[in-house]
């Protein structure tokens, strides 16, 4: 089982890995230059993001910078990325997509240059809204069941059916019809109410499970949620063998080849703005906080949690390197085995995909820069 790690424990992993991302970054120069972008990429590289402005989507932020702008209206964080002679504008997701999914909105919004596109979401808009996944900025999904430890005695998977305990999640999200098709949760257990608030999960004094981040619900939960203001515990749904990329960062594929001379250098600015922001996040840290309090109706930002979700996504593994010594690239057989988890699932929903959609037609490692990783 995974369980929250202490203050303690989770400051002195985080310091440790954030050491060795110290060196990475000295050790690999940012690939950029004077004007690098201006002739091949969009003068505004758009990018749709799937939430609000957090530290689990802070890579994108990080190629503005701490001195970005907030356009309110938009729901935006806009500025020059470096001196490659482009700018950058990351769109939240949320309330400000209108209840698409990413990868319809990149359809109908053809200023967008990269969606963060989710690999179930990818097999699921395979048919009508083909996007190909160019970078992978977190290694494993951060998404997890969150419970009382004082309610459900709860060590694996294995556990949570007999607890017949609800499930409180959002509707759409596949990970439940994963779970129950696998046999960990009981059809009856689903509960797709989730509001995104903890309302119910303290009225209720944990008797529900629900969802939520490692890097983000337990830490709030245990320091800020009033009510509660004790420690939960967890399951990672990567452990249950979800093994979804949470946030490929994707283009319509069509235009794949079109931005090819784009992605080729922008790909390793992705790697290296990952790394850049693990290695020193307070800077973009704070501009997520100034977004938060700009933008009105979006979850609660504090510095203190931003700072531990840097140090559990490290500790958890959320960013690290691929199989081999590279951050952000695609395991495509790991892309396979989650394509046949999710087929059954979405033929189910009476969902048309694509026969014999494999990896290769949703992700690619093309653009990615080999040396560039944590050490």
């Amino acid at each position: 089982m995974h369980r929250r790690l202490t203050a303690a424990a989770a400051v002195a992993t985080g310091a440790s890995l954030l050491a060795a991302c110290t060196a990475t970054a000295t050790d690999v120069p940012a690939p950029t230059g004077e004007g690098v972008l201006a002739d091949i990429c969009p003068a505004t590289i758009v990018i749709q993001t799937d939430w609000f402005a957090t530290p689990e989507r802070a890579a994108a932020f990080q190629l503005v910078g701490p001195d970005g702008t907030v356009d309110v209206a938009k729901g935006a964080y806009t500025g020059p990325l470096g001196d490659t002679g482009v700018n950058v504008e990351v769109r939240l997701g949320g309330p400000f997509l209108g209840g698409q999914p990413v990868p319809a909105q990149m359809y109908q919004d053809p200023e967008i240059t990269l969606g963060f596109v989710p690999t179930d979401d990818a097999v699921r808009a395979n048919a009508e809204f083909p996007v190909t996944g160019v970078f992978a900025s977190l290694e494993i999904t951060p998404q997890i069941v969150m419970f009382d430890p004082a309610t459900y005695d709860v060590e694996s998977w294995d556990d949570v059916k007999a607890t017949g305990a609800p499930i409180v999640y959002t509707e759409g999200k596949v990970f439940m019809d994963y779970l129950i098709a696998q046999g960990y949760v009981d059809p009856s257990q689903a509960d797709a109410s989730f509001d995104g608030t903890p309302s119910r999960f303290v009225a209720e004094g944990g008797a529900v499970m629900q969802q939520g981040y490692v890097s983000n619900e337990p830490y709030r939960w245990e320091h800020d949620v009033e009510g509660w203001m004790k420690p939960t515990d967890y399951l990672m749904i990567d452990d249950a063998g979800y093994e979804i990329y949470q946030h490929a960062w994707s283009v319509r594929s069509g235009e794949l080849e079109e931005l090819a001379p784009c992605l080729t250098e922008l790909v390793p600015m992705l790697q290296q703005a990952q790394i850049d922001y693990v290695t020193d996040p307070e800077p973009v840290n704070e501009a997520i906080l100034r977004i938060a309090e700009t933008i009105p109706d979006g979850p609660p930002i504090t510095l203190e949690g931003n700072a531990d979700s840097v140090e559990v996504q490290l500790a958890e593994g959320i960013v690290s390197n691929g199989p081999d010594a590279t951050l952000g690239n695609f395991d495509t057989e790991r892309v396979d085995r989650v394509i046949a988890a999710v087929l059954p699932i979405f033929e189910g929903y009476g969902e048309t995909i694509p026969a014999g959609i494999a990896a290769d037609d949703i992700v690619t490692n093309e653009f990615i820069d080999p040396a560039i990783g944590l050490q």
